[in-house]
């Protein structure tokens, strides 16, 4: 919590020019996100008992760190004011271990410590999607899905995942994002049963992606314009949590359908290293799975749709 407030209170390079980490142009990521995951931790569990004396902050003392990872006090000190980055994998690894990292953690430190290089440029137009990736999406009706890019961009979807979620067609491409709709749109919000979780895991895929690609000004924008019109977002961010993709389970509620419990499964495109395709499907026989197909047959042809959703008898 001290951590949060810290960051977040950081003064003017909350709202100045941005880049895709979401820091102030020439900030330093890797010691913000070394300092968070060092508050975050107890010193007691690590094997530092209370010593007497008072902690100006929560977590490690810089010192304890150092001390856990077997380099020097000034090294650690270094790192956290952005002195150097170039950093070892075997001391990248010892600081991983001391700070007590999830791997997605791990990748994200190895990221912003610029051991490895960078691998995307600059951002350009919005890509397309592949129209063989376009008829897939049409052929499947009986399960929504769609074409993200790695900053939840919807470039493309299928009637399902419209009766679904929202209808994307109406939005502005802008607007188009996941993320954004999820943090900035009241409806869009509104159909998570727990808004919290879901915001939250937002935030960790693109503090990853951040790292991953510093220099897309389009997610540089995006994490902008998040910060700037939503503190949950700004809070969040400064927690410095990190997380790659990986299969989800999220319960919707539908304004149609009431409560729909759907597996989120993610795939790649080998094509298009950039886009991933999203299929939401439901547990078979379930009240989620009856939910689900009621949507489907109203998107179809809202007409012969059954006024609610039933389970087929036996």
């Amino acid at each position: 919590m001290h951590a949060s407030t810290r960051h977040a209170s950081a003064g003017p390079t909350d709202t100045g020019r941005m880049d895709a980490k979401g820091t102030a142009s020439g900030g330093n990521e890797l010691g913000d996100f070394l300092r968070a995951r060092r508050a975050g931790l107890d010193p007691q569990t690590l094997g530092f008992p209370d010593d007497g004396r008072m902690r100006r902050v929560p977590g490690l003392r810089r010192e304890e760190l150092a001390q856990l990872a077997h380099v020097s006090i000034d090294y650690v000190v270094r790192l956290e004011q952005g002195r150097t980055r170039r950093v070892s994998r075997p001391v990248l690894d010892a600081l991983a271990d001391a700070l007590q990292l999830a791997p997605d953690e791990r990748d994200y430190l190895f990221t912003v410590a610029d051991v490895t290089p960078a691998t995307t440029p600059p951002a350009a137009a919005r890509p397309n999607v592949d129209p063989q990736l376009q008829q897939l999406l049409s052929t499947m009706h009986d399960v929504p899905a769609m074409i993200l890019n790695r900053r939840m961009d919807v470039l493309a979807w299928n009637r399902g995942a419209a009766a679904l979620l929202t209808d994307f067609a109406a939005l502005a491409p802008a607007e188009r994002n996941l993320i954004r709709l999820t943090f900035l749109d009241e409806d869009f919000r509104a159909l998570y049963q727990d808004w919290t979780r879901a915001a939250r895991e937002c935030v960790a895929v693109l503090r990853m992606e951040a790292g991953r690609h510093p220099k897309d000004r389009a997610l540089a924008t995006l994490i902008g314009e998040l910060s700037l019109h939503d503190p949950d977002f700004r809070t969040w961010w400064a927690d410095h949590q990190v997380r790659g993709p990986r299969q989800l389970t999220k319960t919707y509620l539908h304004p149609l359908a009431g409560p729909i419990t759907l597996d989120v499964q993610q795939f790649s495109v080998d094509t298009r290293p950039d886009q991933q395709l999203i299929a939401y499907t439901a547990p078979p026989d379930s009240p989620s799975q009856d939910a689900l197909r009621f949507v489907l047959q109203w998107a179809a042809d809202p007409g012969k749709a059954p006024a609610t959703p039933s389970r087929p008898e036996a």
